[in-house]
């Protein structure tokens, strides 16, 4: 089970916290979202990507989001109090003006790979465009350098879930993530989200 917690070494007003779910594609983020909001926590999102085959759920996704990387955050002052996903190679371009409570989810990269894998084939672009070696390689790097990022932030806390435990077993991970919010969310109700039958792609 992969959860380590960071603490930040000073702290922003509570206003300006914001939560970010973050993960690398195909990895659970969507299910966290729908599971925060179940809980009580506001969230931000556009509904522009509605629900498909490959996410059911939703992709609880907000446009702007990607205009970080453009250096384009101004709408970060709509998430203020919200929970909001950020996808993980955005997540060095967030401004340091915010505290941001992170919960990055992880998951077997077989998993992410084959899950990817029929998603591209189902938008009819070429799955091996990029060797599954090469994938991991990169999607390996980015998570050892995201992580030692979110490290050196002295605004950001994060919590990591490992997805495929927490589908195997739910309560323990749900409460790790009610504890996070110091009991601010209902954990039963995050618990009712968590659906194994969406769980299709099992290494």
């Amino acid at each position: 089970m992969l959860k380590r917690l960071f603490s930040p070494s000073k702290k922003a007003p509570e206003i300006q916290k914001i939560t970010i779910v973050s993960g690398l594609p195909r990895s659970g983020t969507s299910m966290m979202m729908k599971m925060l909001a179940a809980g009580g926590m506001p969230i931000l999102t556009d509904h522009i990507r509605t629900a498909d085959d490959d996410n059911p759920g939703g992709y609880y996704e907000f446009e702007p989001v990607k205009g970080l990387i453009d250096g384009k955050s101004d709408w970060l002052s709509q998430a203020t109090g919200k929970a909001v996903k950020v996808i993980a190679t955005l997540l060095t371009y967030l401004p340091d003006s915010y505290t941001y409570q992170v919960v990055f989810i992880q998951r077997a990269m077989p998993e992410i790979l084959a899950s990817q894998r029929k998603m591209l084939l189902a938008r009819g672009k070429d799955p091996d465009a990029v060797s599954d070696e090469d994938m991991s390689r990169i999607f390996n790097a980015h998570l050892q350098k995201v992580t030692t990022w979110m490290q050196k932030q002295p605004n950001l806390t994060c919590l990591m879930i490992d997805y495929n435990t927490m589908l195997a077993n739910p309560h323990p991970h749900v409460e790790e993530v009610g504890k996070f919010f110091n009991g601010t969310l209902d954990i039963s109700k995050m618990a009712q989200v968590i659906d194994p039958n969406l769980y299709r792609h099992r290494s």
